[in-house]
């Protein structure tokens, strides 16, 4: 029989501890080993069994949870899971714990905060089976950007159908005028750092979806922007997709590929989170399969859940090339593993080839 998921919640509010204890309680392959009103306790007990998840609020009592974190990583990586209100809006908080590592960022409400505890426990019990399996080896600290999405739970999750309708009969027959579509999530930071640095300014252009919170994908973006040869900035509606160039979806909008005469460009629009998610890998895929087909090279990489599985198998079935990440370099192989079980992946590659395969892309050779 495997071993149960040994959690450990600090929190200093009595009612998260409990709460939270009670809906893991119920799982079968979860054991909460031990609470914890502030990270001080929580070090003491850590002494004598180590968790391997954490659950870790922000303000708390003699230490806050970011400094811990950054304790806990810098001597004994772990998954951590950042449950905080602080996180609600785009807080310098939610930066903070990003870089420092988190694994994933739960946005508790100020108010009514019991209701949502027990409405979001099926989402709470995912994030912290997901993180269980997160390769923290992967994980690097060099980013000072985010290795974690927020997970928005407590909230019903749509498909890309709300945003574009499926199929793919406006994609034009293969030319020349061709791109690169990418999604990722949890670990995509230094994922697409080290992907992005790696290409010519020759290489066609990108559009990317990265789980990230909204007003840190501008940062981000401009982040890279220094480090690469390519230009890499966030996306604005109407932006060109053009060689030489990565676009970045902003946080708290959707971003879709469309036709404008001969050339792509990208529409930037506001809609309901997709697959728990704004923007989503799906809506992205979905209008890359519908306006390029076979003109684009799709590719998913590290990440927790789903969301881009099923629009890479619609680029697959549209004619795209298609890439997933390999497991064994993937911080949480979450949704590359989900796109190969639909069969949605022409390739599974290891991070440090994908490189690689987008420039020969670019020149008309891969494959």
């Amino acid at each position: 029989m495997a071993e149960k998921i040994k959690v450990m919640i600090v929190d200093d509010s009595a009612l998260v501890r409990q709460v939270v204890s009670q809906a893991l309680a119920k799982e079968p392959g979860i054991e909460v080993i031990a609470t914890a009103s502030d990270p001080v306790f929580a070090l003491d007990k850590m002494k004598a069994l180590w968790p391997d998840v954490l659950i870790v609020d922000i303000e708390m009592p003699r230490m806050d949870g970011i400094s811990f974190l950054k304790k806990i990583m810098t001597e004994r990586p772990t998954p951590v899971i950042i449950c905080s209100s602080l996180a609600e809006s785009g807080a310098q908080a939610t930066f903070d714990a990003m870089a420092a590592g988190a694994v994933t960022i739960i946005t508790k409400p100020k108010a009514a905060l019991k209701a949502f505890l027990e409405d979001s426990s099926n989402d709470i019990v995912q994030a912290v089976r997901a993180a269980a399996r997160a390769n923290m080896r992967a994980m690097t600290r060099s980013t000072p950007a985010s290795n974690a999405p927020t997970m928005n739970f407590n909230r019903p999750k749509l498909s890309a159908d709300v945003m574009i309708s499926p199929g793919s009969a406006t994609a034009m027959a293969k030319t020349t005028d061709q791109l690169i579509a990418i999604g990722t999530s949890t670990g995509g930071t230094q994922a697409l750092e080290a992907v992005l640095t790696k290409l010519p300014s020759t290489c066609l252009g990108i559009v990317i979806v990265q789980h990230m919170p909204e007003k840190f994908t501008a940062m981000f973006a401009e982040r890279l922007n220094g480090l690469c040869q390519i230009e890499v900035r966030e996306a604005q509606n109407g932006d060109r997709v053009m060689p030489g160039r990565a676009l970045i979806a902003p946080g708290g909008r959707h971003m879709m590929l469309k036709r404008n005469g001969a050339q792509y460009v990208v529409e930037v629009v506001d809609g309901p989170l997709v697959n728990r998610h704004k923007p989503s890998v799906d809506v992205l895929f979905r209008s890359v399969a519908k306006f390029a087909g076979a003109n684009a090279l799709g590719i998913i990489m590290t990440g927790m859940g789903d969301d881009g599985a099923r629009g890479l198998k619609e680029m697959h079935d549209a004619g795209a090339k298609t890439i997933a990440q390999d497991e064994a370099s993937c911080v949480v192989f979450g949704m590359p593993r989900e796109a190969i079980k639909l069969g949605a992946a022409d390739q599974t590659l290891p991070l440090d080839r994908i490189p690689d395969s987008m420039i020969a892309y670019s020149r008309n050779s891969l494959f």
